[in-house]
This record gives C-alpha cells, structure tokens and sequence, in this order.
C-alpha cells in the first residue's frame, strides 16, 4: 500500500521502531485523505502513543512517544494531528474523564476529526487563574455561561473548547471550579482575533453570551475543575519547555473549520521518500521554538559571521539548553518508571525554553545586523523583503525576535513558574493570603 520506493532509515533494531515502521509500510498512502490518515493513525494508537491504551494510547513515555514522531517524520508520512487537543485536551480527558468521554472525544482529537482551545485565562484572570469570574449555571441538564476569556490560542479554528468557569461562589476560589469541554460552534461563542507584533492573529478574545454545553459535557466532576485544570497545565508546561511534544503533529490542521480534512494526506509532505511533513501556514515564533542550533549556524556562515568568538559562544549555549532539556525527559522518564516524579520538572522545563527562546532572538538580530529591523506583516510585503534584501530567511529571524516575548508569558510566565518552584519544591513559605478559605464572593475585585 506504501508508495515509498527509496531506502527507509533504519531503526537500530528497536522493537517499538520496527512495530511502527512495519505499520507505516502496511498503512502510509499519500492518495488518502488527511481525515482518512489520520484515522489509520489514531486508532492504531501512533497519533498521541503515550496515552494510555483505553484512551487510543500506547502508554509509551514521553520521551518514546517523541521517537514514534520522529520516525513518522523520517518516513515521510503525514504527522499526527497538531494543536491543543492533542496536546493538552487528550491527556486531561483521558485522566479525568469517563470512558464514555474518552470514546466521544478523545477518539475525535487522535483522529484530527475536531479542533481544540483552551478557555482558561480571562481579563483580570492570568496569572491568578483561580480568579476567574466566568459564570456557569445549571438549567436542568444544562450549563450556561456567561463571561470573557482572552489569550485563546486557535479560538478562531476550534471545534471544541477546554473551559473553566466558576460554579459555586460559596467557596474559596479554588473549590468553586468546574471544567468543561464546550462546543465553539454555537451562537453563544463570539470569538475576536487579537493582532499581535508579528502580524499574524494566533490569540483571540472569547465572549460566552448565554453558551450551553450538556452535563455530560463535565469533566472530572463538580467544582473539583482546578485538580482538572492543574492536569491540564501541567502537560502545557511540559509540552512547551520541550518543544511541543506531540502537540506539534503534522502539517495538516485538524477539525472541520481548517477545511484539511478532506485534502490529500500527500499534500502535506515532501514528494522524496524520508522527506517529512512540510507545515503549510503556521503559526508565529517558527525558529523562536525550536532547537535551532544548526539553522542559526547556517545564517551566521550566509553573513560570513561565523568565526565571530560571541556568536560561536551562543551558538555553543543554544546546543547545551536544547540538549540539557532532552536530559531532563530522560530523567523524568526514568523516574516514572519506577514510580516516582521530580517536583517541579516542567516549571523548570518551561523556564528553560523562555530562556532559549530569548537567546534565539537576541543571536539571531545580532547575525542579521540593520536588516533586523525590517520585517513583513504580509505575505505581499515578505515578497517584496525578499527582493528588496536578497534574504529569504530575514522574515523567519525577525518574526522569531517579535515572538519571542510570548513564551516567557503563556502558559503560565516566569515570575508564576519561579513562584511555583519555590513554594511547592523548595518549601519556601508563601505570601499572605486568605484566599483559600474566604468565600469566592467574599473577596475584594479589580475595578
């Protein structure tokens, strides 16, 4: 069934790799749909493999589960469905949900059939999410809310959505939190780009007008939504401080917004056998989130810059942070394998890639010189940069330096990531506060 003829690369022998090289051969078609792919791949359990068998896993470990992508990638097949709902959605749902909810909405993310986005953080709720005033009220069956959410990472292509809202005012905030899983196409949801420096519109406002969702639709069990939501951010943190982990996928986007699904799986990856998934579009930060060593290596050598002692001592700097994160996987994996965890890991984990991604910005502005202040905000102006400068990969370098301001801030920013490690690993005694026993209603408000 595989149309690859050129020589595949091998697998050293490594039983899981040759399972799943033998199942690529049997089952990768470029003629198929991206839907009817990924379908192949998310039942046999290689879109998310470290899930656990019930909730179409493997229940590999992380650091396995990013060998089985790697291997999809060198193959030369579609990679699995990207975004939120494998990344953070799947996970959260397979740990806290029902069976019945496993089977209705985790078999839709691995198989790229819906969308998902995270209504977490609200206007006067960030970093103090536990704050949030998003209402949800019962109506027989029913919830219905009302409030705004902000910050919604691929709101705009979202099918679903991973809310929170405040069920119960009678408590301390944190015990009056109930998670959701919301359908976003509804007239209820009213969802508003927010354009960021980069020129793209990743993030959006979200407005909840009176929006209902079924009581099925409870994740985890009412007003225990902070536990659920803690799981939740807990695979964020490490997902980003590792490079996305599974949540990068392919180069197709799932759900039916995106309009993918029914395009050829081969539309997405290179025509030469081994070649991987070309991204088609993306989102802002590119060089910004990855390991990147290599690529800045290469622009440093295109400005004759690469014999320069600073540069080479960053280039040098960037190696070591990626390759220290890979070992910190391999810790954790280690750990879970005889039954044991390393506090504060993925704080730590998102704090390096806010470190690296810095670095990625300042070095890169310093190889490109003047030329770093010009950037694109279109695809018309890249073109004419393009010319203009003769450097097709300036738009990649600046829109990584604009972008770089985010990632110390989602997801959780530093000052919370460092807050976190001190009070929970350290045991250093936190701040004042009667937030956990004072009634939600009871405490003082913003404005």
């Amino acid at each position: 069934m595989s149309d690859i003829t050129a020589q595949r690369p091998t697998t050293g022998g490594d039983p899981l790799l040759d399972e799943l090289h033998t199942w690529l051969e049997e089952n990768w078609d470029r003629d198929l749909t991206v839907a009817e792919w990924w379908e192949r791949l998310g039942l046999a359990g290689w879109s998310h493999p470290t899930l656990p068998e019930n909730a179409y896993g493997k229940g590999l470990s992380r650091n396995d589960g990013v060998r089985v992508q790697q291997t999809i990638a060198e193959f030369g097949a579609l990679g699995a469905p990207g975004g939120l709902g494998l990344l953070l959605a799947a996970p959260t749902i397979a740990a806290h949900g029902t069976q019945e909810q496993i089977d209705l909405y985790v078999r839709d993310i691995v198989t790229g059939q819906k969308a998902w986005c995270q209504l977490f953080s609200e206007p006067g709720a960030g970093s103090d999410l536990a704050g949030l005033t998003c209402r949800g009220e019962q109506d027989g069956d029913e919830w219905i809310f009302n409030g705004q959410k902000v910050w919604t990472s691929g709101g705009q292509v979202a099918d679903m959505g991973m809310l929170i809202a405040r069920t119960n005012l009678e408590v301390p905030k944190h015990q009056g939190i109930t998670y959701f899983s919301l359908d976003m196409h509804q007239d209820g949801v009213d969802i508003r780009p927010l354009r960021e420096m980069t020129g793209r519109a990743m993030f959006n406002e979200v407005f909840l007008s009176d929006a209902r969702c079924h009581n099925d639709a409870l994740i985890g069990g009412l007003n225990n939504g902070w536990a659920v939501a803690n799981t939740t951010l807990m695979h964020e943190r490490a997902g980003l401080g590792a490079g996305g982990g599974s949540g990068g996928g392919g180069a197709a986007t799932p759900g039916t917004v995106a309009g993918q699904l029914q395009r050829k799986a081969g539309e997405f990856v290179s025509a030469t056998a081994g070649g991987g998934a070309r991204r088609s579009g993306g989102g802002g930060g590119g060089a910004a989130r990855g390991g990147g060593h290599t690529m800045y290596a290469q622009f440093a050598r295109s400005r004759g810059l690469l014999g320069d002692a600073t540069i080479r001592q960053d280039l040098a700097r960037m190696y070591t942070l990626n390759e220290v994160g890979k070992f910190n996987n391999l810790r954790a994996k280690a750990a879970r394998a005889v039954g044991q965890d390393i506090p504060g890991l993925a704080n730590i984990a998102k704090l390096s890639m806010s470190n690296i991604v810095r670095l990625n910005r300042d070095l890169g502005l310093r190889i490109m010189g003047p030329f770093g202040t010009l950037h694109a905000y279109t695809p018309e102006q890249g073109k004419e940069l393009n010319e203009a400068t003769g450097n097709p990969f300036l738009g990649m370098i600046t829109e990584s330096a604009l972008y770089a301001q985010a990632p110390p801030i989602y997801g959780g920013t530093d000052q919370i990531q460092k807050n976190i490690i001190g009070e929970r690993v350290l045991g250093l005694p936190k701040e004042p506060s009667n937030d956990r026993v004072v009634p939600f209603k009871e405490l003082p408000k913003n404005g």
